[in-house]
């Protein structure tokens, strides 16, 4: 398959709604793995990497999993694609900065891929609409499994799997929700509900994953530790932490419609204003803007079919995959036109948000367990 193919539709992630999907957008669970005694990508030299990368990738792509796939070298790919990839949660940014010895696999829903030499030989990923970590996790434990009976894995039975980066060390997973938390922000409960999740032993981090910042009130809610914990215990207790949050986020908006309504209804018309009205428009503010016009589906006060196609836009409407639909490099300002445009014609059908009723509200609770 190549990669023009594969990027033809979005994710499926994207557009498949999942369980509790009104605030999970997504569950993911990645691996990390090396080979036995293969140098790690940081230290190897070039000749070394790209042994790695021979016997790995035709395992990668015999996997069932991958039986329509994506797969090439990542000194193939242009930068633009490789940045489409990011913006897509399929490679890492560390990954789109490797050339000669790396490579990346995708199937074709998107559900699982894998990057060949980035940090570690092997960074595996499934991802799914909704908060399924669970089955996510089966997901990539069987291609885990399958990969493990042909090649050699780096393992201490004292320790676990041996990683680059000795977080990872022992299961090698990270696992992680991205959730949409627009009432916490608007009512300031977000700082004290990180806090509470920190305490908890997990991290937040922003739209892209640790160093990023939380465009469109998204953020990504995984585990810290990977040592001294079996998987699945480290999947459910995200599990049972992100439906805590789920909760409050949903507390959370049900209070402003009950104290604060007209918060609420200027946001949501303000972003709907804007949005089908901009001759120009950042990626940043398209996001933040897309996300209120999201919690404006959510609520019901606009039709929650539409709640699809801002998934959509908010993939649609970043950097690289705006340069993918003009077909030719554009400037920061040229960008910010064409996304703008893409926008409106996107929007031009969507019904005005409904904000002349107050719809029910209920009792609210403010503490993580």
């Amino acid at each position: 398959m190549k990669l023009a193919d594969l990027l033809k539709n979005p994710s499926e992630w994207v557009h498949v709604e999942g369980p509790n999907g009104k605030i999970v957008l997504s569950s993911r669970v990645r691996l990390a793995r090396n080979l036995k005694d293969f140098a790690f990508p940081g230290w190897a030299k070039k000749p070394e990497r790209q042994k790695a990368l021979e016997l790995i990738l035709p395992v990668v792509q015999a996997l069932p999993e991958m039986k329509e796939c994506f797969a090439d070298s990542m000194d193939n790919i242009a930068a633009t694609d490789k940045q489409v990839l990011v913006e897509r949660h399929l490679i890492s940014r560390e990954h789109a900065a490797k050339n000669v010895g790396s490579a990346v696999i995708v199937n074709q829903p998107e559900t699982v891929s894998v990057m060949i030499n980035e940090e570690d030989h092997l960074r595996m990923q499934a991802v799914k609409a909704g908060l399924q970590l669970k089955t996510v996790f089966k997901t990539i434990d069987r291609v885990d499994s399958e990969l493990e009976e042909q090649l050699d894995f780096a393992f201490s039975p004292r320790l676990g799997y041996l990683t680059a980066c000795p977080t990872n060390v022992g299961t090698g997973i990270r696992a992680s929700a991205m959730l949409h938390l627009p009432a916490l922000v608007l009512s300031d409960q977000i700082n004290q509900v990180v806090q509470a999740v920190n305490k908890l032993g997990l991290a937040v981090r922003g739209l892209y994953g640790e160093g990023t910042e939380a465009l469109g009130n998204y953020f990504q809610i995984s585990n810290q530790t990977t040592l001294g914990e079996k998987e699945l215990d480290l999947v459910d207790r995200l599990n049972k932490v992100v439906l805590q949050v789920i909760e409050h986020e949903e507390n959370g908006r049900l209070t402003l419609l009950e104290k604060k309504p007209q918060v609420v209804y200027d946001q949501i018309g303000r972003a709907y204003g804007i949005l089908t009205n901009a001759h120009t428009i950042t990626s940043k503010e398209a996001l933040n803007l897309l996300s209120m016009l999201r919690m404006g589906a959510d609520l019901e006060l606009m039709p929650t079919s539409a709640r699809t196609m801002i998934d959509e836009l908010v993939i649609m409407a970043q950097p690289a995959h705006v340069q993918k639909a003009a077909q030719r490099k554009l400037t920061a300002e040229e960008r910010d036109v064409f996304r703008a445009e893409l926008i409106r014609q996107r929007l031009v059908d969507l019904t005005k948000p409904k904000v002349t009723e107050r719809p029910p509200a209920e009792e609210s609770g403010t503490a993580l367990a």
